[in-house]
């Protein structure tokens, strides 16, 4: 019992810190999946062609590589600025 008198920081819910945390995890794993796809799509030679999948099936369908490139990064925006957003509300809880 005294360990968790000497952790004040560890917050007061745990089950609101576990869902944080994995949806921390979530999000930079999906940003570390977005930094690939911006950079395979970024080498890409200028002649190359481009498939984008189709939500929920196997169908694909010929795509802009320059239009897929700018989708990519601007997913990649979102994705740094939500983890960016609970990083910030984390040491905002730390903090209180």
């Amino acid at each position: 019992m005294p360990s968790r008198g000497a952790r004040p920081e560890d917050g007061s819910g745990l089950v609101p810190t576990d869902n944080s945390t994995q949806h921390k995890e979530d999000l930079s794993s999906k940003i570390k999946e977005q930094k690939i796809v911006v950079d395979e799509l970024s080498n890409l030679k200028k002649n190359r062609k481009v498939y984008r999948q189709q939500q929920n099936s196997d169908i694909f369908f010929l795509a802009d590589r320059t239009e897929m490139l700018s989708e990519s990064k601007n997913t990649l925006d979102e994705l740094r600025k939500e983890y960016q957003e609970i990083e910030n509300s984390e040491k905002t809880k730390i903090k209180k």
